[in-house]
């Protein structure tokens, strides 16, 4: 049974002013996403934010781990084998280490995006047997990803604890 969380409400972050151009405007709002969501998941407690609070299995740190496999997916390059798994932690990972881990992934993928100057070109990785999709393509789908997955955090936090707030 949930007990009812003491509420705190965090100020919410505007979305991004982003510069006028299209790969600005993306990365903005990627980057404000990916925030977000570590913001979300860090100072979460323990063993709260490795519980599942709704009948799929999803918990706090799962989803943010799982964020990491799809960034190092879609702008590294790196195959994932079994996908449901990496909503799963291992028991000695904590909040500290997996926030630092994705924000790591994080900081690679920007610097993979750096370099990218054509939202049309395929992301410059490699994967055998697969092509690259395209920057415009790959960042638009992370901004969904990742956008999607914050919705959950959001939910997940405010159960754990009675956080609000972007």
């Amino acid at each position: 049974m949930l007990r009812t969380p003491r509420r705190t409400h965090r100020r919410d972050t505007p979305p991004p002013r982003t510069g006028g151009s299209e790969a600005e405007t993306l990365r903005g709002f990627l980057d404000y996403l990916r925030d977000s969501i570590a913001a979300k998941v860090d100072g979460a407690p323990e063993p709260q934010v490795r519980t599942a609070a709704v009948p799929s299995g999803t918990h706090l740190l799962g989803l943010l781990d799982h964020l990491t496999h799809v960034e190092r997916a879609v702008f590294l390059g790196e195959e994932v084998r079994d996908w449901p798994a990496t909503f799963r932690t291992a028991p000695e990972d904590d909040v500290t280490t997996v926030v630092a881990r994705y924000r790591e992934t994080v900081d690679r993928a920007n610097r993979v995006l750096d370099t990218c100057t054509d939202l049309g070109a395929p992301l410059p990785r490699s994967r055998p047997g697969r092509p690259a999709p395209s920057v415009r393509w790959a960042l638009t789908h992370m901004i969904e990803e990742t956008g999607r997955h914050a919705g959950h955090a959001d939910i997940l936090r405010e159960l754990i604890d009675g956080a609000t707030g972007r």
